[in-house]
């Protein structure tokens, strides 16, 4: 037996789940982890949404270029190529990162990546049904899924945790400020509180924050609130090593009726470290009894956090090129495709597909079922993040990690499975409707976490979890919908078409989506966003999908 034909049947189980792996990483980097990494480095939540919704542009134009994927090389080659250039795009965001014009850089090298990662995508889903027979293809449908699931635990949980860990461990040495909050009578000491920050490094600057007290004096239920503190943050010497040190200042734990009055971001370089920057804390006029709450001023290195963090991630898909430059099969089947063929029915494939039943109805399904989560997925982790002072819950960048990446993504893959089982059982057509409600529905548990601003991590976790339960279930009837209206000659290719509506859906909404949210505060986006949910529903009316759609067809009917 010659090398060639035992390379061809290498064992699904030595590269189906890397390479699967391999395909979720970038895409959930390009379009989760980004969001999280330019809010940690203070990009307003307007920017975030509208640049990193714009990331969705490769995958809107997938299917225009997925033709020319079997044209210039075979799947294996271009598997390689596009591994080896998401590892040096990730380098090279890596090193991006510190720079003065970072956002420029990143947001461009991004494009890149999300490019990459769509081509990687055409090609990895090629190769599969070329490596395996229909028998192993079917058999390993599940593994490819679970790994690709693991790839979305990787990116948005722990590469995000990693970071959020750096952070942690870097920079300046964080400083608590403990308030008081007292009745009038009870006032008594006048003394200033000056507190600073140890130093970790000879020569490097600590956190100083001072106030002319460390109380303040509660009005006891009037309306207008009697007293603001204010408390000044500075450094106690220049940075010596960086050109600029963010400081930011606010609650950590205690009563909630103790508040900044706003966010408290402070940015120092050799100019102005010794300039303090003011933040005023106030008092719900509520509060009627003394209480307290502590206050806490860090600055941990954001930038090392995630420069460390892309490295790591330049390492894995170089490591993944290796791998699989030896552990691909060489299929017998695997060839360039003919350019002749391809363009003659290129044409074809999109005629055909527009030519479809009530397409017009299939084209707003794909489109708008997702109106309102789309919206929603930009804003969520800005929301987590964002201190509770301008309305956000105030978590740490580890937190946000394991809310999404560990509790969040099995709660979607719960929902996943069992909406397929559902599906499977009675047919998609029963099912749409519960659906369509599941994804739509649990959004509400965001405009609860908004208004109740619950300082429980667990309470956070668990209606995260009803969220993405809800969405891993409706979004199967959206998979599915995809699967029933790409049936017929080009099945492959219209099913590409139908993920560059989904993609396309996912895009425009999303880049409006920041805007409207510092326009309205958090409140009453999410109070928009289940006004939008409203459109999922008018689409849904409007589709018609067969009753056997999905069913599973017993043996010998």
């Amino acid at each position: 037996m010659s090398v060639l034909s035992r390379r061809s049947k290498v064992s699904g189980w030595l590269w189906v789940p890397s390479l699967y792996f391999a395909e979720g990483i970038p895409y959930v980097v390009a379009m989760i982890v980004s969001v999280v990494m330019y809010k940690n480095l203070g990009v307003s939540n307007a920017a975030i949404a509208f640049w990193t919704s714009l990331l969705y542009l490769p995958w809107v134009i997938k299917p225009f270029w997925s033709p020319f994927v079997d044209i210039l090389s075979t799947k294996r080659s271009w598997i390689l190529v596009m591994q080896l250039i998401l590892a040096v795009v990730f380098f090279l965001i890596a090193i991006s990162i510190p720079l003065p014009i970072y956002f420029y850089l990143t947001l461009f090298l991004l494009w890149i990546v999300a490019f990459s990662s769509a081509t990687h995508d055409i090609a990895a889903d090629g190769f599969y049904m070329l490596g395996l027979d229909k028998h192993e293809q079917a058999f390993f449908v599940g593994i490819r899924s679970t790994f690709y699931r693991i790839a979305m635990i990787t990116g948005q949980g722990l590469i995000v945790m990693l970071a959020g860990l750096i952070q942690s461990y870097t920079g300046l040495a964080p400083v608590d400020f403990e308030v008081r909050a007292v009745p009038p009578s009870a006032v008594a000491d006048t003394s200033h509180v000056i507190i600073k920050g140890e130093i970790k490094r000879e020569g490097e600057p600590g956190i100083v924050v001072s106030a002319d007290r460390g109380y303040i004096r509660i009005s006891g239920g009037s309306e207008a609130c009697s007293d603001t503190l204010n408390v000044y943050v500075c450094l106690s010497s220049p940075p010596r090593d960086k050109k600029e040190i963010v400081v930011n200042f606010g609650f950590d734990e205690g009563n909630k009726d103790i508040y900044l009055v706003s966010q408290a971001r402070f940015e120092f370089d050799k100019s102005n470290w010794n300039v303090p920057r003011k933040a005023q804390i106030t008092v719900n006029p509520r509060l009627k009894e003394e209480a307290g709450a502590v206050f806490k001023a860090t600055a941990g290195n954001v930038p090392f956090s995630w420069t460390v963090s892309f490295l790591v991630l330049a390492v894995m898909f170089l490591l993944f090129a290796l791998y699989h430059r030896f552990m691909l099969p060489y299929p017998s089947e695997e060839r360039k495709g003919n350019i002749k063929e391809i363009f003659s029915s290129y044409a074809d494939v999109f005629i055909t597909f527009f030519k479809k039943e009530r397409i017009w109805a299939a084209m707003a399904f794909l489109l708008f079922y997702r109106f309102a989560e789309s919206q929603l997925v930009k804003i969520a982790s800005p929301f987590l993040l964002d201190a509770r002072e301008v309305g956000g819950l105030g978590l740490t960048t580890t937190e946000v990690g394991f809310v999404y990446g560990t509790v969040g993504i099995i709660a979607l893959t719960v929902g996943g499975i069992l909406g397929g089982i559902v599906a499977s059982a009675h047919g998609l057509k029963k099912w749409i409707w519960w659906m369509a409600i599941a994804i739509n529905v649990p959004d509400g548990v965001y405009l609860f976490l908004s208004y109740y601003l619950p300082d429980n991590f667990l309470v956070v976790n668990a209606c995260v979890a009803v969220e993405q339960f809800g969405y891993g279930f409706g979004f199967t009837g959206y998979m599915l919908y995809m699967i029933y209206i790409a049936q017929g000659k080009y099945k492959t290719a219209h099913f590409a078409i139908t993920t560059g509506f989904m993609a396309l859906g996912m895009m425009l909404p999303g880049m409006i989506s920041g805007k409207i949210e510092e326009l309205l505060g958090y409140q009453y986006f999410f109070i928009y966003v289940l006004l939008c949910t409203a459109v999922s529903f008018l689409v849904v009316a409007l589709v018609k999908i067969d009753p056997e759609f999905g069913k599973k067809v017993e043996k010998g009917t």
